[in-house]
C-alpha cells in the first residue's frame, strides 16, 4: 500500500501538469493547501498561504484534497473565490509556541512518553526549539536562522537540521535544511584519552563505596552507557560467564560479553544486590547521577569506560559488526569514532597473516 508522502507526491504532480497553483501538504494528520489566494483585506491582491482543509491524511482525503485544489484553482482564476464560504476551515496564523507545543503533541501521540523518549525530546528536540522567539510566526526565514545559529560543521547544526526539516514538514512549510548540515561526523576515540586496563584496575580499587565500585566494574566490563546501569536484567549477570542483557537504554535492549571475563569473576559481578537504587526521571538525569558519584573518587570521564570496552574487543579481534551491535549502535558509528583503530587493527592482522605465508616471495 502507497504511503500518504507518495500519494500526496503524485498527487502534486497532477496538478502541477494541469497548470493548477495549490500544492497539497500534510501538516500533522491533516492536509492544507499552499499556495497564492487573494488577501483579505484586499481580494484584487494575492499572498502565499496555507489554506486548511480538515481533511485527514488518507488516501481517499488525498484525492479529496485533489478535487478541492482543482476547485478552488479555477474559483481563484474566475476571481470568484470568496474567503467567506471558506472562513470555519481557515487555519489561523500560528506562532511558534503555538506550532512546537503541537509538535510536541504530535511527538508523543506516535511514541510512548517514558524516560527514554523524554530524554530524546529534550536533549535532541527541545535544545534547538527553546531558542526560537515563541511569539514569532513561523516561516522559512526563521527557520534558516536557528541553524544558521549553529556552528558549521558541528553536531549540534545536524541537530538543527534534522529538528528543523521535521518542524516544517509538520507545519507545511516547504524548506530543505540539507544544504546548511555541514560536513560533520563523529570524531575518533584519541587513545591518549583512555585509561588503559591496568589504570582502570587501580581505579577500580581507589573506589572505596561499594555499591558504586560494582557500577564501575559493569561499566568497565561491558562497556555499558551510564544510564543504561539501571536499565539491566540484573538475572542474565549471575550465570558464567556472566552475558548481559541490556533491557533499554539509548538505541533499545541487547546483550554484552564480558571483556574480560576475569574482571567479571574477581570483581563478583555477578553479585547484583550490590547495584545501588537511583530515582530520576531520565535518562539524562542517571548518567549525571553517575558522573557525580564517580567524581567523588576522581574519575572524571565514566564514558571513557565504553570507550576503552570497545578497544579492547577491537584489539582480541572481534568483528567490529559484533562489537559495534554489543555496544547497541550502528557499524558506521562504530567506524567513525573508532576509525584509527579498526584501520590499524585490521591491516596488522592482514599484514601479519601475509607474512606468515610460507610461499609468499622473499627479498632478493
Amino acid at each position: 500500500m502507497a504511503s500518504p508522502e507518495s500519494l500526496i507526491e503524485k498527487a502534486n504532480q497532477r496538478l502541477k501538469l494541469a497548470n493548477v497553483g495549490l500544492r497539497i501538504v500534510q501538516r500533522g494528520a491533516k492536509l492544507s493547501l499552499r499556495g497564492m489566494f487573494p488577501t483579505k483585506a484586499n481580494p484584487e491582491k494575492k499572498s502565499q498561504q496555507i489554506f486548511s482543509l480538515d481533511i485527514y491524511a488518507n488516501p481517499a482525503g488525498i484525492k479529496r484534497a485533489e478535487n478541492e485544489a482543482f476547485k478552488i484553482s479555477g474559483l481563484i482564476a474566475l476571481k470568484e473565490f470568496n474567503w467567506a464560504d471558506y472562513l470555519k476551515i481557515e487555519a489561523p496564523i500560528q506562532t511558534v509556541g503555538e506550532w512546537v507545543e503541537k509538535f510536541k503533541e504530535d511527538y508523543f501521540n506516535r511514541r510512548s512518553r517514558n524516560p527514554k523518549s523524554e530524554t530524546t525530546w529534550n536533549s535532541d528536540y527541545w535544545s534547538i526549539l527553546k531558542r526560537m522567539d515563541a511569539d514569532k510566526e513561523l516561516d522559512r526565514s526563521l527557520l534558516i536562522d536557528i541553524i544558521l545559529m549553529q556552528r558549521p560543521d558541528s553536531k549540534t547544526r545536524v541537530r538543527a537540521c534534522m529538528v528543523v526539516g521535521q518542524l516544517s514538514k509538520f507545519a507545511g512549510i516547504d524548506f530543505d535544511p540539507k544544504p546548511y548540515r555541514g560536513s560533520y561526523s563523529p570524531k575518533a576515540v584519541n587513545p591518549r584519552d583512555l585509561p588503559t586496563d591496568e589504570e582502570i584496575t587501580n581505579w577500580y580499587r581507589k573506589i572505596t563505596d561499594p555499591s558504586w565500585q560494582y557500577c564501575f566494574g559493569l561499566m568497565a566490563c561491558y562497556g555499558l552507557r551510564n544510564h543504561e546501569l539501571f536499565n539491566l536484567d540484573v538475572d542474565s549477570l549471575q550465570t558464567s560467564p556472566g552475558i548481559l542483557t541490556v533491557l533499554d537504554g539509548k538505541t533499545g535492549p541487547r546483550r554484552v560479553w564480558p571483556c574480560f571475563p576475569e574482571w567479571w569473576e574477581r570483581w563478583e559481578l555477578y553479585n547484583t544486590s550490590l547495584l545501588p537504587f537511583v530515582d530520576a526521571k531520565n535518562n539524562t538525569r542517571l548518567g549525571s547521577r553517575v558522573n557525580y558519584h564517580f567524581q567523588k573518587f576522581g574519575f572524571l570521564k565514566p564514558y571513557n569506560l565504553r570507550h576503552a570496552w570497545a578497544i579492547r574487543t577491537l584489539e582480541y579481534g572481534l568483528d567490529i559488526t559484533l562489537s559495534a551491535a554489543q555496544m547497541g549502535h550502528s557499524v558506521q558509528v562504530h567506524s567513525n569514532i573508532y576509525h584509527y583503530w579498526i584501520s590499524d587493527r585490521h591491516h596488522q592482522k592482514a599484514f601479519d597473516i601475509l607474512m606468515a605465508r610460507s610461499d609468499r616471495p622473499t627479498a632478493p
